[in-house]
């Protein structure tokens, strides 16, 4: 049987399971809280490795694998950044934004909590909200049909189209009919999957190496011939520019708290109390996929070394560290844990984007009085349609798609991180505070994300940081000048901290 046909056999396992999880979420699925958040019932592990694996995508199996492979450890930052940044997000937003978001008349989405939370009447919050998750989703949801579509053109030699289709389908068709729960259950195996094969890959790779001290001497006999030195941790000579290297790739961190396909699984679990298990089981995760992906390009380093090869593009030295290594049947299942990543996070941003368009967009401008049935079917419309136009886009390759992804991060980071953490931590926070806050994050992303250079290479800075505390700051004072006392507001601000400590006693 030769390779091909092996790795065929796992992708057809891997996209029956996806539909058969789409088949059995769509029979438990009764109404719209049930198809836009699971009718909050996930449980800490599946609420763990869903968030984590609808956030990595595609860039934790190949694109940090690659920098490493390519520049060593030095580029290891950004993954320290998201660690901490996951970790904090965790500890501090899920707990109170699960009891908050219940307290809150029941919120299903971030537009519609923010709402709720700030008893804004005008309706503009929540519309300008549901906009910008709206516009940015449909670019995130072409970008991932794009990296199907490459992924099988690569792996199996199909035409781009043909993938693209493939990964559309299946992802639509389970994400369509199952809503929340099966994007949260397919991410959970989805997850598990991209974890296993990336501590696989380094176990198996050292043990036929020979162990930890013939892969560092394979790593430094590689590093004399590139005039690398992989191992090192920081840039050498440390410039300002290195510097300002290291602050953005941190700085990627901050962009959790503001990620709504990612919160929304805080919102979702079954009490506050489990956020705590949450955060240990994700986090853990996210270590054993990390580590496993930078301990992959130093073996793939060492192996390419031993056996005086050259890997062309280093973005796929997981994939070809797992062919070399491993069964071709296994082989294939590794493979598949890359479109994994890819669909998960697609499904993710797809499902997040329909409710902004049904929830915060059609209900807010007078469909709410309708039957949750026809809410339920607007749901799955909205999927259809927003996966038509994202494919229509994805249709011709295009680099600015995917290179809008990374803009993208920073602009949720940056506009909606801040507003979700002062709605959380602050009682004076104010809808006017909240729209200024949003809009000057988002100006300030687009404006830096534009520039480079200035004095002291301030403009090359990732603008997320920039976006964040400019968000942060004009809330802030917006919100001191024409917040009122609302002894509701108070009320439920004071609910929710109670319900919090209560749930860590």
């Amino acid at each position: 049987m030769s390779d091909k046909l092996y790795l065929i056999i796992a992708m057809v396992i891997y996209m029956a399971a996806m539909l058969f999880i789409g088949w059995y979420s769509y029979r438990k699925t009764h109404n719209l809280n049930d198809y836009m958040l699971g009718g909050r019932e996930l449980s800490p592990a599946v609420a763990a490795l869903s968030a984590g694996a609808a956030d990595m995508s595609g860039w934790l199996l190949m694109g940090l694998p690659g920098a490493i492979y390519a520049k060593g450890l030095v580029e290891a930052w950004i993954a320290v950044g998201l660690t901490l940044g996951a970790w904090l997000n965790w500890k501090f937003v899920a707990p109170r934004l699960r009891a908050y978001t219940q307290v809150a008349n029941d919120s299903i989405t971030v537009p519609s909590f923010l709402e709720n939370r700030l008893r804004d009447s005008s309706r503009a919050l929540r519309i300008t909200s549901g906009l910008i998750i709206l516009v940015f989703f449909t670019f995130y949801v072409s970008s991932g049909m794009v990296a199907g579509g490459v992924f099988f053109e690569s792996s199996l030699g199909t035409g781009y189209r043909t993938g693209m289709l493939i990964v559309a389908g299946v992802t639509v068709a389970y994400t369509l009919f199952g809503g929340f729960l099966a994007v949260s259950y397919t991410d959970f195996v989805q997850g598990a999957m991209m974890a296993a094969a990336l501590v696989a890959v380094p176990i198996v790779g050292l043990l036929n190496l020979g162990g930890f001290g013939n892969v560092s001497r394979l790593v430094n006999e590689s590093d004399a011939a590139a005039g690398l030195n992989r191992m090192a941790v920081l840039p050498h000579p440390m410039t300002g520019l290195a510097l300002m290297g290291i602050i953005s790739a941190v700085a990627w961190g901050l962009g959790y708290f503001g990620q709504p396909h990612i919160i929304v699984r805080f919102m979702a679990l079954r009490s506050t109390a489990e956020a705590r298990m949450g955060r240990r089981i994700g986090i853990g995760w996210m270590l054993f996929a990390v580590v496993g992906a930078i301990c992959t390009a130093l073996v793939g380093a060492a192996w390419f070394q031993k056996n005086g090869q050259v890997l062309d593009d280093p973005e796929t030295v997981y994939i070809k560290m797992g062919q070399i290594l491993f069964h071709p049947l296994i082989a294939g299942f590794m493979l598949a844990a890359v479109l994994a990543a890819i669909m998960s996070t697609v499904s993710s941003q797809l499902l997040v984007t329909s409710s902004a368009l049904v929830e915060d967009i059609y209900k807010a401008l007078g469909a709410d009085k309708k039957a949750d049935d026809h809410h339920v079917m607007m749901g799955r419309i909205a999927v259809l349609v927003v996966s038509l136009v994202a494919a229509a886009m994805a249709w011709t390759q295009n680099d600015t798609i995917l290179a809008l992804v990374a803009f993208a991060w920073a602009g949720f980071g940056a506009s909606f991180g801040p507003i979700v953490l002062l709605s959380l931590f602050w009682k004076k926070l104010s809808t006017w505070g909240a729209l200024a806050g949003m809009i000057t994050g988002a100006v300030i992303v687009g404006w830096f994300g534009n520039v480079d250079g200035g004095p002291g290479h301030i403009f090359d800075i990732y603008e997320i940081l920039p976006g964040f505390l400019g968000c942060l700051l004009v809330a802030w004072a917006v919100s001191s000048f024409t917040y009122k006392h609302d002894p509701q507001i108070e009320a439920e601000f004071d609910e929710t901290v109670h319900a919090v400590r209560h749930a860590h006693d």
